[in-house]
């Protein structure tokens, strides 16, 4: 009964976001939560259509108006998912700039003060956005309601800071590729049929939930969790049935407009994880080496074995030992292609391909959308059709 509960994550889950000299950010950022709280308390309450986030230039949020909703997200996933459910009935707007790693950024007063005075916040939870708890906790408006795209997901448990070169260097990344097998295939397509009925019969139980939001709930916290779910179509789906019913349950009249919308929306994605399927099922190898540990599902949900070069956060750099191991297996297993990834620098994975006398090419973990993303109105079905298309080439060399 807890598909669709908001939560707003823990300390163990923050680890992403908490590592280096975060602390002094941190109480900066408190205080000035603080401040913006009781500026917003000043002028006597949050109303919707609060200043502008920027969202990307390929779907820029219409003018504010006051019988749509005001919903921010947190980074584009959770943006494109929530303006496909949300169509015209909602102004939707994204805290993450288009162009920066959601890995780095970190909220502003101006980010709180939007918060403030938004309808809905929907973000991916599983210490993606390891501001997430201490920035809810302070923010006052009793109107908000809070989605978690992520609650309900079977997470894979990575704490950060784990070597993911132990032992002969790659059993780590190789122990859920090994999990995906027949048995798991049809538990994954019931569980999904579970879940997309619980977000149409649950409504009541989710909405009571929302009351209680102020209550942190920690069921699936066991310590650092990799948070890109996303990056399996076959998971984005419970994303936006998550968001279908957090949505539902802040503007009821809409609800029959959110589910017409989400089920169109699902359909495409529907298409797209069999694509994956059937594309992946046949390639010649199974294994791929990433910049970082952002493609777990991808590798868990599809039967291949990912291989990252950085852990979960992509701007944590190997050591000259796990480089060493990467290598290695680069040779061992005659690895042709080594991928790198949009709005972080690829440095490492071109100095592994220098070495092993292999190519780059981008995996793409659609974090945020580049410039010439937004030029050639590229979303997420478009951006995960291309990493498909990479996979394949590599795969079949």
């Amino acid at each position: 009964m807890n598909q669709h509960r908001i939560q707003t994550g823990s300390a163990g889950r923050n680890r992403v976001w908490n590592k280096g000299n975060k602390g002094l950010a941190a109480a900066a950022l408190l205080l000035a939560v603080i401040m913006v709280v009781a500026a917003c308390g000043a002028k006597g309450g949050a109303g919707a259509g609060g200043a502008e986030a920027e969202s990307p230039a390929s779907a820029a949020p219409d003018s504010p108006s006051k019988d749509k909703l005001d919903i921010q997200v947190s980074f584009y996933p959770m943006y494109e998912f929530t303006k496909q459910v949300a169509g015209d009935a909602a102004n939707v707007q994204m805290l993450v700039p288009s162009g920066v790693e959601p890995h780095d950024w970190e909220p502003t007063p101006r980010d709180i003060a939007k918060l403030e005075e938004a309808d809905v916040f929907v973000y991916n939870g599983a210490g993606m956005e390891g501001w997430v708890e201490q920035v809810l906790s302070a923010v006052s408006s009793k109107k908000l309601v809070k989605i978690e795209a992520s609650q309900g997901l079977d997470m894979i448990e990575d704490a950060e800071g784990h070597d993911h070169h132990d032992g002969d260097g790659h059993e780590p990344a190789e122990e859920g590729a090994h999990e995906h097998d027949d048995e798991h295939d049809q538990a994954h397509h019931h569980d999904h049929e579970h879940d997309r009925e619980q977000a149409h019969e649950e409504d009541h139980d989710h909405n009571h939930e929302h009351e209680a939001a102020g209550h942190h709930n920690h069921d699936h916290d066991h310590g650092g969790l990799d948070p890109h779910v996303w990056l399996s179509p076959a998971l984005a789906i419970t994303e936006v049935r998550n968001i279908e019913a957090g949505l539902s349950q802040a503007a009821p009249e809409h609800q029959e407009l959110f589910r017409k919308n989400a089920d169109a929306y699902v359909a495409k994605l529907e298409v797209l994880d069999q694509e994956f399927r059937e594309t992946l099922a046949s390639v010649k190898r199974k294994d791929f080496i990433a910049q970082h540990a952002a493609f777990g599902y991808l590798a868990r949900d599809y039967g291949l074995r990912q291989v990252p070069i950085a852990g979960l956060s992509p701007e944590l750099e190997p050591s000259a030992a796990q480089m060493a191991e990467i290598v290695k297996f680069a040779k061992e297993n005659d690895v042709k292609t080594i991928f790198f990834e949009t709005l972080v620098s690829s440095k490492v994975a071109e100095a592994i391909s220098k070495e092993i006398g292999a190519q780059t090419a981008v995996l793409n973990p659609i974090e945020g959308l580049t410039e010439e993303d937004l030029s050639s109105s590229r979303d997420y079905i478009v951006l995960m059709r291309q990493n498909l298309d990479a996979l394949k080439l590599a795969l079949n060399e």
